[in-house]
């Protein structure tokens, strides 16, 4: 034997000794040999650490990394010759039996260690480990593969017509024909081999396509002056314990060895994945220095940072001070997006009812922004796997996509009745039902699988073309919009309807300024606060928010708590009954959470609560008509916004209106008490 090859066995046992790999070793040999039935093929997962191992002996530590097949052969002879100098499977016969699976719990952070298939050239013919990320846009049904099989020499005289000579396993990128086929002869004779099908080992197979993170931005609808790179989906495979490792919509950081597939005349490149991370959310980032000004200078009010920030948002797309309840909604339901697994998420939906849709059309400031393309499905399909499997493959659509995100759906009118009436399933249960005829796909049953629905809805209503489709009724309620082209339930499923109606005559002028100037020079940058409080500040900012933890004060509790049954009472009709929902209760502490985590603080006071029940109280006239408490159709943002003296005018307005909740609430709210500013 080779002294650098003996070196290198004697480095492995040492680093499986010293590892804890060598009893683990032991454990799952004696499991094999409990069982007392003769396997063709022995399976072992080894966890290898390539900077330990590079620390004992260079020469195994770059076979681990570079020529990960030769470096399991090492492992493979040693832990045979520890199998029989322990007695461990006493059914074990020849080395080829063991199938040795290294799994490396990290690689080198160089640059040639990760894969990414938006750069050039690739390197997908070493058959070295690689580290990748992508997101998960399809997912096939876990199907079986054959492991590993035992073959036999088909003339009875040869030496190799019985015992475990011919053993075939399934190696990274091979094909099940590399593995399993009738062309196999004997070495010692030339006769044809026969696979002994007694020995048939099998595992469990899950195709899985994913894109590159950086793809996301073609689905968000806008051009961020960033360089033009190629997207292209890549598949990868999970095998035996790794399958239903993943999740549709979320994004991975993997281990794995590309290959080349080749189906028909087309050729796949593809990753054998060895090991799966789930990428953890976008870390806390921090406000820009004219924010924290900004906040400090605001300290005075509870309401004039978010009315600021609201002013001045997306003066990109609109001047400052237009629309800017809407804006506030935006960026409302922008910090409670969440990255993070949560099965009692907070998800505020938007339905826009305007006549400039250039403001609905708005970009997304989270990473998951997705503007859905009118072609294509909002939620999950299902189709044929396009390796030519024949089995089913759940593709991920635009809902999946902007997980933990905002899905923009357009045009509420443009989708069909159907697809509306699974909109409203959704935006009830956040969930949807996939369904996979067995006898379509090659499948003995059918299969439904339920997928969560983590995102946020945006969608609009053009006010001019709804209010063409039916004629005005002389009986509607004060406040009461026309909605009668979507349906009542659709309706109530989104958090807030917001109409755009606060554009003055003083006000129409600076927009079709703006929208001539865009036009002319779309590079412009029209406005000095538009440098002061870039995209990208609002970006750092929404990210910083959404990250924080909020907590409901007992006032706060109290008020929402108030607001609520005092509503319910003065909203209920005999015939229709409540026309509050129990999930109105969900919504208003999302949207006091909202503005306390948009406010940078941890806490949701009573003046929080205020911002929300307006909000909520205005979508409710919207709907319903107008209460005994009556809003204004503005009523969060009354004024212009134009100097000290007007934020101070508004802080007053708002105090007035926290008067009238209380005293709405002491006088229809059923045996609840909120402590008035008096008391």
């Amino acid at each position: 034997m080779r002294p650098d090859l003996l070196r290198m066995k004697e480095v492995a046992l040492i680093y499986l000794d010293r590892s804890g790999g060598l009893q683990k070793f032991v454990d799952d040999c004696k499991r094999y040999n409990d069982s007392k039935q003769s396997y063709a093929v022995y399976r072992f997962i080894i966890s290898i650490n390539p900077s330990d191992i590079a620390e004992l002996d260079a020469a195994l530590g770059n076979q681990i990394l570079h020529k990960p097949m030769k470096a399991a052969q090492i492992f493979q002879s040693v832990c045979f010759i520890a199998i029989k100098t322990l007695s461990l499977i006493e059914q074990l016969q020849t080395e080829a039996q063991i199938n040795i699976v290294l799994k490396p719990t990290h690689l080198p952070p160089l640059p040639s260690y990760v894969l990414s298939l938006c750069e050039f050239p690739l390197d997908y013919m070493s058959q070295r480990f690689y580290m990748s990320e992508g997101i998960v846009i399809a997912m096939g049904t876990v199907t079986k593969y054959t492991q590993g099989a035992r073959f036999l020499c088909s003339e009875e005289t040869c030496p190799f017509s019985e015992g475990f000579n011919y053993i075939r396993v399934h190696i990274p990128g091979a094909t099940e024909s590399a593995t399993v086929r009738n062309d196999f002869v004997c070495s010692l004779c030339a006769s044809p081999l026969q696979e002994d099908m007694k020995f048939r080992v099998l595992g469990d197979k899950q195709l899985v396509e994913m894109i590159d993170a950086k793809a996301l931005s073609a689905f968000q609808g806008y051009s961020n002056n960033k360089p033009h790179f190629r997207i292209q989906s890549f598949t990868v495979f999970l095998r035996d314990e790794l399958s239903n490792k993943m999740k549709i919509g979320n994004r991975y950081r993997f281990i794995g060895i590309p290959a080349c597939i080749q189906n028909c005349s087309q050729v796949t490149v593809c990753i054998e994945v060895n090991s799966i991370q789930l990428c953890s959310p976008e870390g806390t980032s921090g406000i820009s220095e004219n924010f924290k000004y900004l906040l400090s200078l605001t300290s005075s009010s509870c309401w004039r940072f978010t009315a600021i920030l609201a002013n001045i948002f997306a003066s990109q797309v609109v001047p400052p001070g237009t629309y800017n309840t809407l804006k506030l909604s935006i960026l409302l339901s922008l910090v409670q997006t969440c990255d993070r697994e949560r099965e009692t998420a907070d998800y505020l939906d938007l339905l826009i009812v305007t006549s400039d849709t250039l403001i609905a059309d708005s970009v997304c400031l989270v990473a998951r922004g997705i503007r859905h393309p009118a072609s294509n499905d909002i939620f999950p399909t299902v189709s044929k796997d396009k390796h030519g499997t024949g089995t089913a493959s759940i593709q991920a659509c635009s809902a999946l996509l902007a997980k933990g995100g905002i899905c923009f759906i357009g045009d509420l009118l443009s989708h069909k009745k159907d697809k509306l009436e699974l909109l409203q399933s959704v935006l009830e249960s956040r969930t949807t039902t996939v369904f996979i005829p067995g006898k379509k796909y090659g499948e003995d049953v059918d299969q439904q699988v339920i997928l969560p629905i983590q995102t946020s809805f945006w969608t609009f209503v053009d006010e001019d073309l709804s209010s063409k489709t039916y004629v005005q009724k002389d009986n509607t309620l004060i406040g009461k919009l026309d909605l009668r082209s979507i349906a009542a339930n659709l309706l109530d499923a989104f958090g807030l309807l917001i109409r755009c109606n606060e554009l003055s005559c003083q006000r129409a002028l600076p927009l079709l300024d703006h929208i001539m100037k865009k036009a002319i020079d779309p590079e412009e940058v029209p406005y000095t606060i538009s440098q002061q409080f870039r995209t990208q500040d609002y970006e750092e900012l929404i990210v910083f928010a959404k990250n924080l933890q909020v907590e409901l004060s007992s006032e706060a509790e109290r008020l929402i708590h108030g607001y609520y049954l005092a509503s319910r009472r003065v909203r209920t009709d005999s015939i229709h009954g409540s026309k509050l929902s129990t999930s109105a209760l969900k919504l208003l502490v999302s949207l006091s959470k909202a503005h306390t985590k948009l406010s940078l603080r941890k806490k949701v006071l009573e003046e929080d609560v205020l911002i929300a029940v307006l909000l909520f109280e205005s979508s409710l006239t919207l709907k319903h008509g107008a209460s005994v408490f009556c809003v204004a159709p503005n009523a969060v943002f009354p004024f212009d916004l134009i100097d000290e003296n007007s934020l101070q005018q508004r802080d007053v307005y708002l105090m007035q209106c926290h008067q009238q909740l209380l005293q709405f609430i002491a006088t229809y709210g059923p045996g609840t008490h909120v402590t008035t500013s008096e008391e």
